[in-house]
Order: C-alpha cells, then sequence, then structure tokens
C-alpha cells in the first residue's frame, strides 16, 4: 500500500503476449517446454510439432516441412575443437537447434560482438562468420535440448564438452517475413 491505496504489481508477461516477430536473444531450453515459445513466430508451431516426431532414425539431409518458409537439416557431426570454431550468422532464417544425441557446445555472443569477418555475408547460404571471439557463452546440449537462435545471435555449433563425439543434431531453418539485421 502506498498512501492507504493498494497497489497493482506488474507481473512479467507470458511469452505469449511477445509480438508474433520478438527480436529476442537466444533461447535454450527442453523440447518439453516448446510450447511456451510458438507464440514468438508464427511458424514456430510446425517447426517445433517436427522436433516432436523425430525418432533419431531420419535420414541425414534437408526434410521438407513448410517448402523455404520452413525446414529441417538432419546432421550426424563430430564436434571439434574450441580452436576450430567460428561464429556464424544468419539474416533471413532463425535456427532452431535440436540435440538428437550426443553432446556438443554451442558458443553465443551478439551479433554486434563480432569482429574480424573470416566469409563476408553470402546471400544463397544466408551465412557470415567470424573468427572466434573469448566474450562468448558456452551453451551445453544433451539430447532433447534445444535453442533458438535469432539473427542478432551469433553462434559457433559443434564444438566439443570435454571430449570429441559424435552428435546428431536437427537444425530448423525459420524463414522470416523481412530481416531484422544488416550482416
Amino acid at each position: 500500500m502506498i498512501n492507504g491505496e493498494p497497489q497493482t504489481i506488474p507481473c512479467i508477461p507470458s511469452l505469449r503476449n511477445y509480438p508474433k516477430i520478438h527480436p529476442a536473444a537466444m533461447v535454450l531450453d527442453s523440447l518439453d517446454h516448446s510450447a511456451l515459445y510458438e507464440a514468438l513466430h508464427p511458424r514456430f508451431a510446425k517447426a517445433f510439432a517436427f522436433l516432436h516426431a523425430i525418432t533419431g532414425t531420419e535420414a541425414d539431409g534437408r526434410h521438407e516441412i513448410d517448402g523455404d518458409d520452413v525446414f529441417a537439416l538432419v546432421q550426424r557431426v563430430t564436434t571439434k575443437p574450441l580452436a576450430e570454431a567460428e561464429f556464424e550468422a544468419h539474416r533471413r532464417y532463425i535456427d532452431i537447434q535440436y540435440i538428437v544425441r550426443g553432446r556438443e557446445t554451442i558458443l553465443w555472443a551478439p551479433l554486434a560482438a563480432m569482429a574480424e569477418q573470416t566469409r563476408p555475408y553470402d546471400d544463397t547460404k544466408d551465412i557470415a562468420k567470424w573468427r572466434l571471439i573469448s566474450a562468448h557463452t558456452p551453451l551445453q546440449m544433451s539430447p532433447g535440448q534445444f535453442t533458438i537462435f535469432f539473427p542478432e545471435d551469433a553462434h559457433a555449433p559443434c564444438v566439443v564438452w570435454e571430449e570429441s563425439g559424435e552428435i546428431a543434431k536437427v537444425v530448423i531453418k525459420i524463414r522470416q517475413d523481412s530481416p531484422l539485421v544488416t550482416i
């Protein structure tokens, strides 16, 4: 109470109250909680439905979900040493990266922190790359976990977690209607 009057305490809104395309920071969570994030983009529901149906037996390569608007890249790769890592970012697509088997570290940093570009933006592949920077956050990923990387999020995937090993992962690419950043 202030001056004898009851006060309303504002609360944090649920994710469902965010705009359809929310320029949010990176997300790390379990697939069990994916429904919390579906309101962040009108195409996220299709992406998460695909991930919920994953059995681990899918062939490597591109899997169609909704044409070029939403598609999955199934990958089996060996994690690499930190010294070989490079940051990447995308203009037209949001990434949802999901771990099916194995463990990996994905490094995250804001795109604005990138300094030395090693590969200029390639419009046909929607990617640019940068040298590793020391001011990054390591995200240790286990099976059943996903990350969402928006165009403002630089990320370096497939880095070792304690020791090198094979991982199976799915990267869902979600097209934005209009790019939010310039790379």
